[in-house]
């Protein structure tokens, strides 16, 4: 069996900033830290998250982006720090959230820090957003890494993936799929049409048309916070699409406790068994516990159990 540990939207603490560094987008989102969103997410319960993972030992981590806020230089510098301390590049993919392509940035001083753990199988450290979709095989996987971070207006948190890339990422799937490989796509905005308008991913319907055309075994997003479970059509049935809950919420938020999950891939039959388990805080901080299991048969059909 393969395992995948699933992480999103850690969101690191805010540093403080210079006056000149907040004009435009970064000041309403500098306040709204500062105000609000310092006491939702804790750098603790990130700590207790991502030394549970290192225990757990799992073959691959895929985190689905919101590593900063507002994204400052400081903070794409802390955020390479922390991925260092986490795992090599190897053994993490990361994407891009919205919140890591808030406002447009010198790409070198930005996201560039952390070009290796959004590199092609093969390639060089990703050098801009042409470099998606990214494609990296482990085991059985074959994960496919997309981009729909894109520097928007004030008040608004959604996101885009564009027709090219959305073009490419099928291209991608339909040969993947063809060598008989679990295809995990990961982005950040769930490509759901039900979201929020001020927070949705604006080409969802397009993406899900994509998918109904060549299909995916599973879909990993974050963006929300939650731990949540939706379906979209794929040719052979219905797709599981998961999201998780932020790696650093607080255990007093709205989201409740930070949450992780571990999830088993293998083969079965002529299809795959896709065993998601839901890892939480524990009240102490010390680890996480099981809060949650569910399994998916793919291939035909998708069925749930307890």
């Amino acid at each position: 069996m393969f395992t995948l540990a699933h992480l999103s939207d850690p969101h690191l603490p805010m540093p403080k900033a210079r006056a000149l560094d907040l004009l435009g987008k970064r000041a309403t989102g500098y306040l709204n830290w500062w105000r609000h969103r310092v006491r939702v997410h804790a750098p603790e319960a990130l700590a207790g998250i991502v030394a549970d993972i290192k225990a757990q030992k799992p073959d691959h981590i895929a985190l689905t982006g919101d590593l900063v806020n507002i994204s400052l230089p400081n903070e794409f510098a802390r955020a390479s720090q922390w991925l260092v301390g986490f795992d090599t590049p190897d053994r993490v993919t990361v994407i891009p959230g919205n919140h890591d392509a808030y406002v447009a940035t010198t790409w070198g001083e930005a996201l560039g820090l952390w070009g290796a753990y959004m590199a092609s199988d093969g390639k060089p450290p990703a050098a801009d957003f042409r470099a998606f979709p990214i494609v990296r095989r482990r085991g059985p996987l074959a994960l496919i890494g997309l981009n729909s971070g894109v520097p928007k207006p004030p008040f608004l948190a959604t996101g885009t993936l564009g027709e090219a890339q959305i073009a490419e990422a099928e291209k991608l799937l339909l040969d993947l799929g063809r060598q008989g490989l679990c295809r995990v796509v990961l982005i950040h905005h769930p490509p759901l049409t039900t979201e929020s308008p001020f927070k949705r991913l604006t080409d969802a319907a397009s993406f899900q048309a994509m998918i109904r055309r060549v299909g995916c075994e599973l879909v990993l997003h974050g963006h929300n916070h939650r731990s949540e479970i939706a379906r979209i059509g794929g040719p052979q049935g219905d797709i599981p699409v998961i999201g998780v809950t932020s790696a650093s919420a607080a255990p007093d938020s709205k989201y409740g406790r930070a949450r992780y999950h571990l999830i088993g891939i293998e083969r079965e039959g002529a299809g795959w068994r896709i065993a998601v388990d839901i890892r939480a805080l524990r009240d102490d901080g010390e680890g996480c516990e099981p809060d949650g299991r569910i399994v998916f048969q793919i291939g035909g059909t998708v069925a749930k159990a307890a």
